[in-house]
């Protein structure tokens, strides 16, 4: 493809068309991209990001990779570390080590190459990701201790991999010196000045923030100027420390008290998609067909070497002291997919020693690649079924979402978790959540369709979304996000009682199938009103004495049923048209209104 515009807007539609195909059918994204990077470019030729960018290539590259890395540190916050239990914090520092080790014997044995290389390569395969984790984690529905630990163990090894490898990459660069006083100076000045430069642009940047100095509408974008620039500014001080430098930067304002970094995170958030499904594909062109025929069978003993060596051991020494079962070790010693950061930081660091004619460079892409291709398709493939056969999968979800905050869903959330049902409250109000907090249920401050959501909720055990918030144009994407998700009949949202003339104000006919939450007429403003009106929400158990149908002639139009719970305490949410027949023993959470009232 000649034109460059229609180069780079072909880039964006598979991209974009990429994410869309991965989410609907619940693969990593990264699949996709490697598969029509390939196909666009070494097999068809129609792409060429060498002579798409020429020249410009290495610092788009450089320049993706530090916002990739710089989103990734804002997720890194100690405490969360700490509140996943020691397996997180073991597999982020022992197992990568383990692994490091282990995958760079492999690569120098099998692939002939230098343990300076080999150690690179190590490093960057070390990574697993949320982007790989989490699509997996819905397909499998491990339990939900295994389910947290793969989770963090993504978001946190993601930094540390990548700096793993940029030390690893300084140490190499910094060795082609003749003097090995000048290799380890030039070694210290590198982490020193990266290190240096990134804690105070941190620090800085997150008193900045705590001090609101930045106008609001101008944060997002002053912090994404400052990261390049610290990048920038790093990398002139200190050869090549500039990626160190912004990891360093996100974790200090990660970690800062205070400082609000939810509304970067999602700007970033957005920007790292876009960023890593252009450079996926991207990269993925540049491969050579023949360079991966070139690597040769080595490339097997190295791939057995990480998937039945590297990853078993490092669980195991990661895992002492956890009380983990035996067989809940063998499934987290079989999820490890590698994801995108690998790719990105193995074709920059390619990229940078071949430009400095570094001997062998070029088998670190094609290997990471061949690494991220095994263990996505093969992983992704068996990993339910070897959850099954372990017997670590977790039941059916039954959790419920709740998305708004108002004290009609604290109080009927209240109710359920009374009647041992798990439930969460999402809301981006922080008065609401505060409010649930104080009640003991458990909240989400936030989008739940965000980045964000995907990464600290854990998706995967809700069974059912209740949309009752007042937000008009946030609830129709979030629930397509969760039909989409879950499946149809799991999501269900109030109706609004409103035809608006206008076609800006109507709400689709798909979307409108779902408001029919509860009952006929029951609206976010109703359930408002009612207790306002000091209606109580209160659970009644049914009898052979007490049947639903004297319920119904006891209360008549002063009671809304809204959840129903069977002998088993399996529960069924009562919406418009729907056919729940309470029987003896089961329990009815009702809205009640007070004697002398009605609907």
């Amino acid at each position: 493809m000649s034109d460059p515009l229609m180069s780079l807007v072909a880039v964006g539609l598979l991209s974009i068309s990429c994410q869309y195909l991965a989410y609907k059918v619940r693969l990593p994204a990264i699949l996709p991209l490697l598969i029509v990077g390939i196909v666009v470019g070494p097999v068809f030729g129609v792409l060429d990001a060498d002579a798409l960018f020429g020249d410009l290539l290495f610092p788009v590259v450089s320049l993706s990779v530090a916002i990739i890395l710089f989103e990734g540190s804002l997720t890194l916050k100690f405490g969360d570390i700490a509140g996943h239990g020691n397996m997180v914090r073991n597999l982020c520092s022992v197992g990568v080590l383990v692994t490091w080790v282990i995958a760079a014997v492999a690569a120098h044995y099998s692939l002939d190459l230098s343990w300076q290389l080999s150690f690179l390569f190590g490093a960057i395969v070390t990574v697993t990701g949320p982007t790989v984790i989490v699509p997996m984690l819905r397909t499998v529905r491990p339990k939900s201790n295994l389910a947290s630990i793969l989770r963090w163990e993504g978001i946190v090894i993601d930094p540390i991999g990548a700096l793993l490898a940029v030390l690893v990459f300084e140490f190499i660069v910094a060795s082609q010196g003749n003097a090995i006083s000048h290799t380890f100076i030039t070694f210290g000045k590198t982490i020193g000045i990266g290190f240096l430069l990134g804690f105070s642009s941190g620090y800085l940047l997150g008193l900045s923030i705590r001090k609101d100095w930045i106008p609001h509408y101008l944060l997002n974008t002053a912090v994404l100027t400052i990261i390049l620039g610290v990048f920038a500014a790093s990398n002139y001080v200190a050869h090549e420390s500039g990626l160190l430098a912004v990891t360093i930067t996100g974790m200090v304002l990660a970690n800062m008290k205070n400082v609000e970094v939810e509304d970067i995170l999602e700007f970033k958030e957005t920007l790292s998609v876009l960023l890593i499904s252009g450079l996926f594909i991207l990269l993925a062109t540049r491969l050579s067909l023949q360079s991966i025929a070139d690597v040769g069978w080595g490339a097997l003993i190295v791939l057995g070497a990480i998937m039945f060596i590297a990853r078993p051991l490092s669980v195991a020494a990661s895992s002492i002291g956890t009380g983990l079962k035996l067989n809940e070790l063998a499934l987290l010693s079989w999820i490890a997919p590698r994801g995108i950061v690998a790719a990105a930081v193995s074709a920059l660091f390619s990229l940078k020693l071949e430009e400095i004619g570094y001997e062998g460079a070029g088998i670190i892409v094609p290997m990471v690649f061949l690494v991220i291709i095994a263990t996505v398709v093969v992983q992704s493939l068996t990993s339910r079924s070897v959850a099954q056969l372990l017997k670590v999968r977790a039941p059916a979800p039954t959790a419920y979402l709740v998305f708004g905050g108002s004290k009609f869903n604290r109080l009927l959330a209240d109710e359920m978790i009374k009647q041992e049902l798990s439930v969460t409250v999402a809301d981006t109000n922080w008065d609401a959540i505060r409010e649930a907090r104080m009640m003991d249920i458990p909240v989400y401050f936030g989008n739940p369709m965000s980045d964000h959501a995907a990464r600290h909720l854990d998706i995967a055990s809700f069974g059912t979304v209740l949309i009752m918030s007042p937000y008009k144009q946030l609830n129709p994407p979030i629930a397509y996000h969760f039909e989409n998700t879950m499946g149809k009949d799991k999501v269900w949202a109030l109706t609004s009682n409103e035809q608006s003339t206008r076609p800006s104000h109507q709400v689709s006919e798909q979307y409108a199938k779902r408001l029919t939450l509860f009952d006929e007429g029951v609206t976010y403003g109703y359930l408002a009103s009612a207790i306002a009106r000091n209606a109580s929400i209160k659970t009644t158990r049914l009898s052979d004495e007490f049947t639903f149908a004297q319920y119904n002639e006891k209360y008549g139009d002063r009671a809304t049923p809204l959840i129903a719970i069977d002998v088993e305490g399996k529960s069924f949410t009562f919406v418009n048209g729907n056919s729940i027949h309470p029987k003896a023993g089961w329990r009815v959470i009702s809205l009640i209104l007070p004697e002398g009232e009605a609907v």
